[in-house]
């Protein structure tokens, strides 16, 4: 009698079970016809787009709404929209041309409504816009180009020359940022006149125009590191400990953390400074800072704003009386993204290439430099640096 109890217990549970499982499914009518067309569409211009909304259809059928439209000559997108929302987001252009937008009402069946055909005039794209803040200068070993991008629209910035003056262009350096403003720079060139170009691309293949100048970059040098050594003023911040003297800031090693940096203690005052006796007088075109990778890089003890000082006859006491500022300075980060992300870009400028600093007005030759570091990105006092790159010429 029990089993019986038992068998019949079983039935009833695993029928309510079978008839839930089944309540769930969301049946499909293959025959349904497509539903209604979407009604009274209003369009809002954005930079490179728009943002259409519209009444949608009472049918139950509808599974969402689809934009169909050209973004450049025979390159089509396509944007959707959930049957619960009453707004489509478009994306892509590069230009301020009127573009036909087609829409659509899609069943659950995938049947699609007649399109309701619009136009959309999209404002200034981003391509266009940076484009026109774009400069493009000689400088130290090489051009730079400055930009602002308000919009923060993810671009690459692409610089060319022309390596035979006859329109062979090559590239130089291809900019990825996300970033409202930067710089950048291509160096290691010679001192002599070539045309350069830059554009703006997106990642929709929109390309800007390009500005091309003929630029003659500046005669400069990597100063050699072999005659720079530590001074120690009574004032200036303590190392981190003897396995992180003063010196693995120029030994050329930035590459991982262990070893390779240079660093002060958790808990130190800010701001903080340190001196280095560069063993001859230097005429200072430019100078980069290698950040220190993975935990130390745009997060934690990473050096995020920083004053340079120069000066030919400093005191032991430190004071800051034969000190001259050179300038201060921020760190740039190319991706924008806040703190705490870290992109293969940011690796690429901040770790591997090194970020590069120039001076707003040429110092002159000076044999000792004073780094003073006024922010780090987030840490409690201590500073982490990797490597220190000074560029320019020596001087007698």
């Amino acid at each position: 009698m029990k089993n019986i109890c038992l068998i019949t217990a079983l039935i009833i549970v695993m029928g309510v079970y079978s008839c839930t499982k089944e309540g769930r499914l969301d049946h499909i009518d293959e025959d349904a016809p497509a539903p209604a067309q979407i009604t009274n569409p209003t369009v809002k211009a954005t930079e490179g787009g728009a943002i259409v909304k519209y009444v949608l259809p009472a049918d139950a059928n509808l599974a969402y709404v689809k934009a169909v439209y050209e973004i450049q000559p025979g390159v089509f997108r396509e944007a959707k929209s959930s049957g619960y929302l009453d707004t489509l987001t478009l994306v892509g252009f590069g230009d301020t041309n009127k573009h036909e937008v087609k829409l659509y009402s899609v069943g659950k069946n995938e049947k699609a409504s007649e399109p309701v055909t619009i136009s959309v005039t999209p404002n200034t794209p981003p391509v266009k816009s940076i484009f026109a803040t774009v400069t493009l200068e000689s400088a130290f070993g090489g051009v730079s180009v400055n930009f602002s991008n308000l919009t923060k629209a993810n671009v690459s910035i692409e610089l060319m020359v022309d390596s035979t003056g006859k329109n062979t262009w090559a590239p130089l350096n291809i900019f990825y940022t996300a970033a409202a403003t930067g710089k950048f720079s291509a160096r290691g060139l010679k001192s002599e006149e070539k045309r350069f170009a830059v554009f703006v691309r997106d990642r929709w293949n929109n390309k800007s125009d390009t500005l091309i100048k003929k630029l003659i970059p500046r005669f400069e040098m990597q100063i050699p590191k072999t005659l720079w050594k530590a001074l120690i003023l009574n004032n200036d911040i303590k190392q981190l400990s003897t396995a992180y003297p003063l010196e693995k800031a120029w030994d050329g090693k930035w590459a991982v953390l262990t070893g390779d940096s240079w660093g002060t203690p958790n808990g130190s005052v800010m701001p903080q400074w340190f001196t280095i006796d560069l063993g001859q007088k230097v005429l200072m075109s430019r100078f980069k800072e290698h950040q220190a990778p993975t935990s130390h890089l745009y997060v934690a003890s990473a050096v995020k704003k920083f004053e340079l000082y120069g000066s030919n006859n400093p005191t032991q006491d430190g004071s800051w009386g034969p000190w001259t500022l050179l300038g201060t300075f921020d760190s740039f980060k190319p991706s924008g993204q806040p703190l705490g992300t870290t992109t293969a870009e940011d690796k690429n400028y901040g770790n591997f290439l090194g970020e590069d600093f120039e001076f707003v007005n040429q110092p002159a030759a000076y044999r000792y430099i004073r780094w003073k570091t006024l922010e780090t990105y987030s840490s409690t006092g201590q500073v982490i640096i990797g490597e220190i790159t000074l560029f320019g010429e020596v001087q007698p």
